[in-house]
């Protein structure tokens, strides 16, 4: 796909997609296009990078891999150079979600990638891994699905393409080999350290996965995969993986006391080091998940982000259910909900083209006024902490962690004073863009206050560089004075953070 294809056949202009995994020992970059509502996949691309192996005891991400990772989004922004920006989504994983530089990591990538670089939580890898298996081949009954990453190992139950349990757990196979097999040493002590210490950690989990239960066990990625091959060219096994032959094969690999110079079927050079802990990870799993046989699968997170992709072009997005699901269960008043998202929709569209905003914006900005009450069943009285700190905190599938974050910073500062310092820095959203966003919320709010339907006269606004005109009918302003008192305090509120509201004719009208 270079600059001499057809116009008639590139990206832009059929329904074409990329999925981009920054995964914490590999890059992934699969191409796709959609066709009778199904994904074809066209090219698939992996570098390896090893994120992980550059993430210190204090979580900081190295220059080196740093400069790893640049290089090869370097090498997928030239192939993706045809596509749109909304027919690419890049999702990051485990290291960017740990690294306490990550930002920096983001910025840079800036420079050498045009696309935005969404980092998500464990949990929505977990569904995103799931949802690829479940697309790319139908079980009847439930399944557990486990991913073994380079710094985490990802578990999801579920049942057709309904995720019922999830769970991310901080053991890979890049961090394991550092902590417990560096520079490939192998014994029989450093197995059952590592084995131990992966044990730990999915403890937590195995009361509720083995209560789910399922009837299929499904391993996804390089390394299940790797496993796989190297148990059936041993002959240990047909297709399936069971504890047998992963102790067999830990056996096998003790023998030979360092990973450089194994020499076994299925096994590439890339993978050498990192087979011994991936091994002690899945013997871990068989161990305290009770599984009794394990099949691969060629299906995982990208191909879950290309699947939630294609339902966003047919209008079906998860995030609807995410937020209709909060709702219900914090007993949201919806008819303000409504009344609120009503009003900061209807001034976004008057002043989008002036501030630059986008159809995304006005999704989240919806979505923040639907959701802006969620802390009332803790307390009315400093309702937008309460309300942010479970918008921040709950599990919204289908949110990135920056959009979960902007929605709770909304609401967070929708009334009272704003501090801008507590305003956290975007990686997606420009400062301006998220002030812009609040501004319009907190309108919607003040208006809406006596929640009636019968209430607001047509409003007429104007956006320049950090102002705002709202024009108010002046025989309706003059009847509202507790409303003009409010407008005004909110001037004041707004012009600490060197924004101006201009509401023509409120002096008048205000009580003084």
């Amino acid at each position: 796909m270079n600059d001499s294809t057809p116009a008639t056949e590139r990206p832009e202009n059929q329904a074409y997609m990329a999925a981009v995994d920054l995964g914490s020992n590999s890059f992934h970059m699969v191409i796709a296009r959609v066709i009778a509502g199904d994904i074809q996949l066209l090219h698939r691309e992996k570098q390896k990078v090893q994120l992980a192996e550059g993430l210190n005891d204090q979580l900081v991400l190295s220059e080196e891999a740093i400069e790893r990772g640049l290089s090869v989004l370097a090498q997928f922004a030239d192939t993706l150079k045809p596509f749109a920006p909304q027919s690419v989504r890049v999702i990051a994983t485990y290291t960017l979600r740990r690294a306490r530089n990550a930002a920096t990591f983001l910025r840079r990538a800036k420079a050498v990638f045009p696309f935005p670089i969404e980092v998500i939580s464990g949990q929505e890898e977990a569904r995103f891994i799931y949802q690829g298996v479940a697309h790319f081949e139908h079980f009847a009954g439930r399944r557990l699905v486990m991913d073994i990453g380079g710094g985490s190992t990802e578990f999801a139950i579920g049942e057709g393409i309904q995720p019922l349990r999830l769970s991310s757990r901080n053991m890979g196979c890049v961090s394991y080999a550092l902590q417990h097999f560096p520079q490939g040493r192998i014994s029989e002590k450093r197995f059952n350290r590592a084995i131990l210490q992966a044990e730990q950690e999915l403890e937590p989990i195995v009361s509720s996965f083995k209560t789910a239960g399922w009837q299929q066990a499904v391993g996804t990625s390089g390394t299940v995969k790797t496993l796989r091959d190297i148990i059936v060219g041993l002959g240990f096994s047909g297709n399936a993986i069971e504890l047998a032959h992963l102790l067999a094969l830990k056996t096998h690999l003790v023998a030979q006391e360092n990973s450089y110079q194994l020499d076994l079927p299925g096994l590439t050079d890339d993978r050498k080091l990192l087979i011994c802990s991936g091994l002690a990870i899945l013997i871990a799993a068989f161990n305290l998940l009770q599984i009794e046989q394990m099949i691969y699968i060629d299906a995982a997170l990208r191909e879950g982000v290309l699947y939630e992709m294609s339902d966003r072009l047919q209008h079906l997005d998860i995030r609807e259910h995410s937020v209709a699901s909060l709702q219900r269960r914090y007993d949201v008043d919806m008819a303000q909900a409504q009344r609120v998202s009503q009003t900061a929709l209807t001034l976004f569209s008057q002043v989008r083209s002036q501030w630059q905003l986008t159809d995304e914006d006005a999704v989240l900005l919806g979505w923040a006024a639907t959701l802006y009450e969620v802390g009332l069943h803790i307390n009315s009285s400093g309702v937008q902490k309460h309300s942010a700190y479970i918008l921040q905190n709950a599990n919204l599938p289908g949110f990135n962690q920056e959009q979960q974050q902007l929605i709770a910073t909304l609401v967070r500062f929708h009334r009272r004073k704003i501090r801008a310092d507590d305003i956290p820095a975007f990686n997606l959203y420009q400062l301006p863009q998220v002030i812009h966003l609040l501004v319009l919320l907190r309108l919607a709010v003040l208006l809406n206050q006596k929640r009636r339907d019968d209430l607001l006269p047509e409003l007429q606004a104007r956006g320049s560089n950090q102002q705002l005109q709202l024009c108010l009918p002046p025989d309706w302003l003059a009847q509202q004075s507790l409303l003009a008192a409010d407008l005004q305090l909110e001037q004041k509120a707004l012009k600490k953070i060197a924004f101006v509201l201009d509401c023509p004719g409120l002096t008048e009208v205000a009580p003084g």
